[in-house]
């Protein structure tokens, strides 16, 4: 492959999705020998570092956090100074940006971290519609989130690339444990206030849920457990590191997600390495790719449903535990970054 490889974020250091997997991805191909640059367009105002020595270069373009004023000449300068490339433009808000600075012989790639079914309720879906099509290829996280742009937003230079995992396990959950496990943000998109109905619907003693985050929600969220009759089993774990995350999936039984919208979510794909099962809502792509049991969006006695029939069969858990586990094998990171040369190599055809 020639040429180096770029990953631009709007910040890339903010404690994120977007930024853990660009910083995986890029100490990943680094270590594959590439020449890789992650290029952050503002400074992130907590910055918090992923990878303690990074075989890849570190750039931010402007000095102030969530600053309203982008410094084209210092990022046309930049990409100038790194040559010819393969850009990857990690949001709409990036392609926007930089698409029109790109040196020449440049290829951009236009990433989108969001499913299908959240695009078209927010501004994304239009933002892509204008300026993906125009990129060299456009990147989603499944194949069917892919197929659904190519048809609906017009785009003929789709690709799919799933996220990858930071590691592999080599331990699997036993699923024996009366414990349900839910992690993300505690904010309104995630939506554990259905989470916990669906709970108190599904469970009775010894079961408990585990929510493991912090976030502005978590006083609603401990009233709501109240109203529902399972303050008592409801356990408000806070911030867990990143690196005591296993134990965490090792303890659980069932893995659980509500949000409104995912693309292809951390938390399903680290529970399923493990080999624990998983109960969503169906939406997107992504989570379809996990596998697990799925409700229709916003369904909570469906989910309730999904999740009792999880908690009185632990063969049941076994058997999805098992495929979870199966199926995460093509999100590590090995596989993931072997797909990302073949797409370099497509584009260099």
């Amino acid at each position: 492959m020639s040429g180096a490889v770029v990953f631009a974020c709007m910040d890339a250091d903010t404690l994120g999705g977007i930024q853990q997997v660009t910083h995986t991805l890029a100490q990943g191909l680094a270590g594959r020998g590439h020449e890789v640059h992650v290029v952050g367009l503002h400074r992130a105002e907590k910055p918090f570092r992923y990878v303690a020595r990074p075989l890849y270069a570190r750039h931010v373009i402007s000095r102030s956090p969530r600053s309203s004023v982008f410094e084209k000449g210092r990022a046309g300068g930049l990409l100038a100074r790194i040559g010819p490339a393969f850009a990857v433009l990690t949001s709409p808000g990036v392609v926007t940006r930089l698409s029109g600075l790109l040196p020449e012989r440049t290829r951009a790639i236009g990433q989108y971290h969001g499913s299908y079914q959240h695009a078209r309720i927010c501004s994304h879906l239009g933002s892509i519609r204008r300026h993906y099509g125009d990129l060299d290829q456009a990147v989603f996280l499944s194949e069917q989130d892919a197929w659904l742009f190519a048809e609906h937003a017009l785009l003929p230079n789709t690709w799919s690339l799933p996220n990858p995992l930071q590691g592999w396990p080599a331990a699997r959950a036993e699923l024996s444990a009366a414990r349900v496990l839910g992690a993300g943000r505690l904010a309104g998109v995630k939506r554990f206030d259905r989470l916990i109905s669906a709970f108190a619907k599904a469970s009775a003693p010894p079961w408990e849920l585990h929510l493991i985050g912090d976030g502005p929600e978590e006083p609603r969220l401990r009233a709501w457990a109240t109203q529902e009759g399972v303050a008592d089993r409801v356990v408000f774990r806070g911030r867990v590191d990143a690196g005591a995350m296993e134990r965490e999936y090792l303890g659980a039984s069932i893995v659980a997600l509500s949000s409104e919208h995912e693309g292809l979510p951390l938390v399903l794909m680290e529970a399923a390495a493990h080999g624990l099962p998983s109960v969503a809502f169906d939406v997107s792509g992504g989570v379809r790719s996990i596998g697990g049991l799925l409700a229709p969006p916003g369904d909570v006695p469906a989910l309730a449903e999904r999740l009792a029939a999880l908690m009185e069969s632990a063969g049941e858990r076994r058997r999805l535990g098992a495929a979870a586990r199966a199926r995460a094998e093509a999100f590590r990171l090995e596989p993931v970054l072997d797909r990302w040369e073949e797409l370099f190599a497509h584009m260099e055809r």
